[in-house]
């Protein structure tokens, strides 16, 4: 439905308060907290679909989202983020490996600012994008979700 009103709505995850907006047509960002999304607050089929999917990926029965997806951002991040979806699950690459595979090896910073910039963390999986030293960067509390992301997908993938 081109030109529908976006909407957003507030779902539960074992990381808290998670919002997910929509366009009627694709996700277009997903919110840690408190944060205000743009658009009318109501569910929707999209809203919830995504919900679920990420209710399934919490509880480890879920390593792919099936979801249309429309982030908001620049060529660059677009290209970054497109690369980042690539990464397997419980696996992690490095912000040159990124970069490298975006034909751009010397962007490592921006892959990075990219990263930092993703409208769509999870259904994004940026957080499997680490340091060269394979630790998960980032600051404060986005180091530690990150941290929470890749150890429960570490020990779901190794469990089968």
């Amino acid at each position: 439905m081109p030109g529908s009103t976006p909407t957003h709505f507030a779902y539960r995850t074992p990381l808290g308060r998670v919002t997910i907006a929509s366009d009627g047509q694709a996700v277009t960002a997903l919110a840690f907290g408190e944060q205000e999304l743009p658009g009318e607050a109501r569910a929707t089929e999209l809203t919830n679909r995504a919900a679920n999917q990420l209710q399934e990926y919490f509880a480890g029965k879920r390593r792919a989202f099936d979801l249309p997806l429309a982030p908001a951002g620049t060529d660059f991040q677009k290209r970054v983020w497109a690369a980042v979806e690539r990464v397997p699950y419980g696996e992690t690459r490095s912000y040159s490996d990124v970069a490298a595979a975006i034909g751009s090896p010397r962007s490592c910073r921006a892959v990075g600012a990219a990263s930092n910039r993703n409208p769509l963390p999870i259904l994004i999986p940026c957080h499997r994008v680490v340091g060269a030293n394979g630790s998960p960067a980032g600051s404060g509390n986005s180091a530690k979700t990150k941290a929470f992301l890749l150890d429960m997908e570490r020990r779901t993938a190794n469990e089968g």
